[in-house]
């Protein structure tokens, strides 16, 4: 729960802030989701969000299916997944179901391996477990600010190769039955091969971000073992406990995290039980790095009889 909390003002509008953890996420309280928002709100929010990267709500049971989709809508157009169709009866909502082994249990940023990676997630648990099943959120900015000044020129020069290889409903840590299984039924159209800036400048705050989630396969110019390394030592310091924050879910809780400097993870230790969530997520822009160079498609393999790996 929110550790400390007080009033702050964002964009003219005040929203009641507790944030949640100390370099990451913050909990806003009294304000009941709707597509129906002011201009204003919808500011205050979008400003609360590039400040602390991640944003929770509590009691958004009133959601339905269509007005989540609305919602997410007055902050921009909706991205519809490159490779993973709609949830049935639905525009745009993409459905993680733990009973068709529909589990995101790796630290990825959200279609990276896509030149325009999504903007930002707005995440709705419709069911959860008992207990367990919480999702940590990391924050890059963070990172890339944790590595001393050589380390991050290094970086700043650095292209990283990005794949959907695998995707959302196939962790690693999933057999290789279930993995394959469930990625059968989410990828339909292609894989996607980007080289994207392992650091960008995020549009909005001027940041810094590592761009170094679960589909950088690789870095241009390296060797796959120097390039493992290389990876490891930027996921591990994405990955720091100080740079994240964790969410116990309760149903009717959202969630919606900017895309351009957190990662995210979803904890698979709930056994048997049932864990459904519902996103729609926001169209984005290719990242820039320092340099001002921006992504480039590698390549893009259409058709199902793709093989997958991971």
């Amino acid at each position: 729960m929110a550790q400390t909390a007080n009033k702050m003002k964002e964009a003219d509008i005040s929203l009641d802030i507790c944030r949640v953890a100390g370099l990451i996420g913050a909990e806003i309280s009294g304000v009941r989701l709707t597509g129906n928002l002011p201009p204003a709100m919808v500011k205050a929010i979008w400003s609360a969000l590039c400040r602390h990267k991640v944003l929770f709500f509590r009691n958004q049971n009133h959601l339905t299916d269509s007005e989540h989709e609305n919602f997410a809508a007055l902050f921009g157009d909706i991205l519809d997944h490159p490779t993973v169709p709609a949830h049935d009866g639905t525009k745009h909502i993409t459905q993680l179901d733990s009973r068709r082994g529909e589990k995101a249990t790796f630290w990825h940023t959200d279609t990276t391996f896509f030149p325009t990676p999504a903007l930002a997630s707005i995440l709705r648990a419709v069911e959860v477990p008992k207990v367990g099943g919480d999702t940590m959120w990391a924050n890059c900015a963070a990172a890339y600010q944790s590595l001393d000044s050589e380390t991050k020129a290094f970086a700043e020069k650095l292209r990283g190769i990005h794949s959907n290889a695998f995707d959302y409903g196939g962790g690693p840590k999933q057999s290789a039955e279930t993995k394959t299984a469930a990625m059968n039924s989410s990828f339909r159209s292609a894989i996607y091969e980007t080289e994207q800036p392992l650091v960008h400048v995020h549009p909005e705050t001027g940041e810094r971000s590592l761009l170094a989630g679960g589909f950088l396969r690789a870095i241009a110019g390296f060797s796959a073992e120097a390039s493992r390394h290389l990876i490891g030592i930027f996921r591990d310091a994405i990955t720091e406990p100080e740079h994240i924050v964790r969410w116990r879910w309760a149903a009717g809780d959202v969630a919606i995290w900017d895309n351009r400097a957190t990662q995210h993870y979803a904890i698979d230790d709930y056994g048997n039980e049932t864990r459904i969530m519902r996103r729609v997520t926001l169209a984005g822009f290719a990242p820039v790095g320092v340099d001002g160079r921006g992504s480039r498609l590698l390549s893009k393999t259409e058709g199902s009889s793709t093989q997958y790996g991971a």
